[in-house]
């Protein structure tokens, strides 16, 4: 078996690639049964958020199963295998393992120790498990996952004051309305009309922001009004107008700086919709939805900016010195909880050993009461035989307990296989005992 991350992100792949592998939840399980499928696919997960697409594995063979792993890619995105090659990476076993802490941590977010990722990874642990795509394996590896996101949150600085992509997409908007005025600064929002399309989680921080930046108001548009309505009475202090989806084009006409957020699978604001609207002279247009909710020929219209997540790079780059010598206590904290999973992943290395002894002692244990059974007549009556029962696998179970704890603890590997062929020779333990 074999531990394999495949998949790529902001810092290997451009917007308009990711967004043709973003999957969608309600996209996952039949994704997740297409790995699956495969024979060489024991176990599989899959983080898919607006900046990565993971796949995460158990695997019979590495090449083999990683060769399945860029079909499915392949065949998801519409895109050549060798269209993608140039913008995946795959991680084998140890540097799996850490590459998952550090995302889990929020080491490899574009923004460093944002804590949106760690929620995204609790549901690719709640998706796999729902879908049966997870075993034994994956399953304590992404329950460690997130147990580790959670210490480096509460044990180191990290996570204080840190910044997301919603937070860094008004900071952008608020550092380019400064540049318009000639001045590299963040300026107030205190004078723009803001609008904010979606309402689910990116939403509700994008307002929380916007209120803490000036904003002295907002639209915010939905599908479902009473979505939105339920978010806005969440923030009393921030006046909010919510409307439908329908009132985009008013929006678009009278706003001066509007946010998307939706899960729309295409583009919903164009240059033809722009085009065809009586609208103000100066729009900005930020998107942190992947796939993009607007369309890249946007920013080719006279008097409108348009950017995307990927353009968030610009203020990130201006908070990111700060975090680099928390995150430093962080990697520190990850290695341990990395060794700590090598160290179980090891120990099943005597698994197999231990259920052929195992096996071998409960076929012995059964022969010998049945033998005692026998001789004690049919006078025994049927609490006095479970008793029996019971004293007997209680003697198997107290012979195994020191082997097998002592075979499965923290130790040099050399050790450990010293210690099973002194088992194997010593009980006569055959390597492919037969099927009962």
């Amino acid at each position: 078996m074999h531990i394999a991350v495949v998949g790529l992100s902001h810092r290997t792949a451009p917007v308009e690639i990711r967004e043709r592998l973003s999957i969608p939840e309600q996209s996952m399980e039949a994704s997740l049964q297409l790995l699956k499928a495969d024979d060489q696919v024991l176990e599989a997960s899959i983080l898919s958020t607006c900046n990565r697409l993971e796949i995460y594995t158990l695997l019979r063979n590495p090449e083999q199963g990683i060769a399945s792993i860029g079909s499915f890619l392949s065949q998801h995105s519409g895109l050549a295998v060798d269209q993608l090659v140039p913008h995946l990476f795959t991680f084998h076993h140890e540097e799996a393992i850490a590459h998952l802490l550090r995302v889990s941590a929020g080491l490899d977010s574009l923004v460093l120790g944002e804590g949106q990722i760690l929620a995204q990874v609790k549901k690719m642990v709640r998706l796999g498990q729902e879908h049966h795509s997870v075993g034994p394996i994956l399953n304590r590896l992404l329950n460690q996952a997130v147990s580790s996101g959670k210490r480096v949150r509460t044990e180191t600085n990290l996570g204080t004051g840190a910044v997301s992509i919603s937070s860094a997409a008004v900071e952008l908007a608020q550092l380019k309305l400064g540049q318009a005025r000639g001045i590299d600064e963040l300026v107030p929002l205190d004078q723009e009309q803001v609008a904010v399309v979606g309402a689910g989680r990116m939403a509700r921080l994008l307002l929380q922001h916007l209120q803490a930046k000036g904003c002295r108001g907002v639209v915010l548009l939905n599908r479902t009004v009473a979505r939105a309505e339920l978010l806005a009475a969440d923030l009393p202090a921030l006046p909010v107008q919510c409307r439908p989806l329908d009132d985009l084009d008013h929006c678009l006409s009278t706003c001066s700086l509007v946010f998307t957020s939706t899960a729309a699978e295409n583009p919903i604001i164009s240059a033809a919709r722009l085009g065809a609207l009586n609208r103000r002279s100066s729009l900005m247009l930020i998107d942190i939805g992947v796939p993009r909710n607007i369309a890249a020929d946007t920013s080719a219209l006279a008097g409108v900016q348009s950017f995307d997540v990927d353009d968030l790079q610009e203020v990130v780059n201006r908070n990111q010195e700060a975090r680099r010598e928390m995150a430093a206590e962080a990697e520190v904290l990850l290695e341990q909880e990395a060794k700590l999973f090598l160290e179980w992943w090891d120990g099943l290395e005597a698994v197999p050993v231990v259920n052929r002894l195992r096996r071998q002692l409960e076929d012995i244990r059964e022969q010998e009461l049945q033998k005692a059974l026998s001789r004690m007549g049919p006078d025994l009556s049927v609490r006095e035989r479970k008793v029996v029962e019971a004293l007997s696998k209680g003697i198997i179970n107290k012979i195994l307990h020191t082997p097998v704890t002592n075979l499965r603890a923290p130790q040099p590997r050399q050790q450990r296989h010293s210690a099973m062929r002194v088992l194997r020779e010593l009980f006569e333990l055959n390597d492919h005992p037969p099927e009962a």
